[in-house]
């Protein structure tokens, strides 16, 4: 692998020439041989527009061929990728620019107006990339050099920063190298037999780890094609499960397509591998799959600081409630209570080691020192077990992070949402088990006294400042929050309270 992510991409796509990378719902497919001149073009682009090699391309944009043409560009222009929800408020939107300083931010063309006004667009350069690839980035890109000299990158160098959530203070900005991302997908082509014969059905979203860096970055490195849809439908994936091999995607994915009659061995004869991650897949999940199908599922595990840890076997027992062994090139490890290294079964914070995790958090060298030992290995944490052969089983959570269809929550960036609504004295947020979304976010409201609160309302209060999967799916009211005897509330004790919430 060469030190620029992308020139290892390059390799590949030279020896795939006509062959199909992304077949997109409709229109043309975007084969290989068209990767070199199509980054080429909005490389110089992003160059004319003053991107430097180091500098940070933000994007917050539809999923489209075009939008993956935009982040190999960044590769190759030496810039630094920033992928951003598509769902962030413009409050949200405006603390990931004035952070991360982007020299240029790439919006659709009908927020173009509302994002230039935030203050933390105000100095930088602004371009458009609309669902269909249409903008002023791709017209420029129509008219510029088809050839571009790829930036000489080393495997230190920044490749991508990804935003993540935390328990407390704001959403930190993990980097990502393009060492760290060639080694995972390297890893992950090795342990999951990726080959130019696959055809992976690929119906994430490209602002996530999981979309962009273990799908996409894995078929680039094998020379597979993609089958590139714009979001999740069951029936349309059924439709297309006959002409794929492999499908990567979030539990939600499962449990709505085992709500479809047409999922039989029958459908699925053609595939070879299917692949869940992002948050828990429930074991009830994964054997009614198998009956349904024939197939068992294989589930992995994974974090934005370290792309994917660990991950059930190809070929061997895919555990139910285990995420498997570390990766080819990972080392794990776990510590118990007392911070000794754990025997094997027992429970502790797991620790992570290897050429995946990342290099730290962007402007936060204190806290980047925090989640870190003294001899180097990451803190994690999640805590876990490690089996006596070398399987990993994520039993809790020493962070009360909310994974919800495959998203983070951060729950104080909620609290304080709800905590400012008049008649709130105050606010607990949790998750607990959904059967769509793997944990569903709950928010538990203690009222002031003498106020009258409707469940409703503050739903929709909260979709105003917040995006749509971190909004509460049921709010619930108490007299107190329960609490230790340090004034800690007791998150645990509130999501064994309401497990059954969204029980059918």
């Amino acid at each position: 692998m060469k030190d620029n992510l992308f020139q290892g991409f390059a390799a590949t796509a030279a020896g795939r020439g006509e062959s199909p990378f992304l077949v997109p719902e409709s229109g043309d497919p975007l084969r290989y041989a068209d990767l070199d001149g199509a980054t080429a073009r909005l490389a110089n682009v992003l160059v004319e527009r003053g991107v430097k090699p180091g500098d940070r391309v933000a994007a917050q944009v539809a999923k489209s061929p075009e939008a993956v043409l935009l982040y190999l560009a960044s590769l190759r222009a030496g810039a630094v990728y920033l992928p951003l929800n598509t769902a962030y408020t413009d409050a949200e939107l405006d603390y990931f620019l004035g952070d991360a300083e982007p020299a240029l931010v790439v919006v659709d063309p009908k927020r173009q107006d509302g994002v230039a006004a935030l203050d933390g667009a105000r100095g930088r350069a602004l371009a458009t990339l609309d669902a269909a690839g249409r903008g002023g980035l791709t017209d420029d890109a129509g008219n510029a050099d088809p050839a571009f000299a790829t930036v000489a990158r080393d495997p230190d160098d920044l490749a991508a920063i990804l935003y993540t959530s935390g328990t407390t203070g704001r959403s930190k900005g993990a980097m990502l190298t393009h060492g760290n991302l060639a080694s995972n997908a390297a890893a992950l082509v090795e342990a999951w037999g990726i080959t130019a014969d696959d055809v992976l059905l690929h119906a994430l979203p490209i602002y996530h780890v999981h979309g962009l860096f273990v799908a996409l970055n894995t078929a680039l490195l094998a020379g597979s094609a993609v089958r590139f849809l714009p979001k999740f439908d069951a029936k349309q994936a059924l439709g297309l499960l006959p002409d794929c091999t492999m499908m990567m995607g979030v539990p939600t994915f499962y449990t709505r397509l085992l709500a479809e009659d047409g999922l039989t061995p029958e459908t699925c004869a053609h595939m070879r591998l299917f692949v869940a991650g992002s948050a828990p897949l429930l074991a009830e999940t994964l054997e009614r799959f198998e009956r349904r199908t024939g197939h068992r599922v294989l589930e992995r595990y994974g974090m934005s600081e370290t792309g994917m840890i660990c991950s059930n076997p190809l070929d061997g027992e895919r555990r139910p409630g285990a995420v498997g062994p570390p990766l080819p090139g990972v080392r794990v490890r776990v510590r118990d209570e007392g911070g000794s290294i754990a025997p094997p079964d027992t429970a502790g914070v797991l620790e992570v080691k290897g050429p995946n995790v990342f290099k730290g958090y962007w402007r936060m060298p204190e806290k980047t020192a925090q989640e870190f030992t003294d001899d180097g290995w990451f803190v994690t944490g999640d805590v876990a077990r490690i089996e006596s052969d070398g399987y990993v089983r994520i039993v809790g959570r020493s962070k009360d992070l909310v994974i919800s269809g495959g998203y983070n929550v951060y729950p104080k960036e909620v609290e304080d949402v709800i905590d400012r609504l008049d008649g709130v004295d105050e606010s607990a947020v949790i998750g607990v088990p959904h059967p769509d979304f793997g944990e569903g976010v709950v928010a538990v409201v203690v009222p002031e006294p003498g106020a009258t609160l409707d469940e409703g309302a503050i739903i929709k209060a909260s979709r105003r400042s917040l995006a749509a999967y971190k909004t509460p799916k049921r709010v619930l009211f108490a007299d107190a929050l329960p609490r230790n005897a340090m004034g800690k509330v007791q998150k645990n004790v509130l999501r064994e309270e309401h497990k059954g919430v969204f029980a059918s």
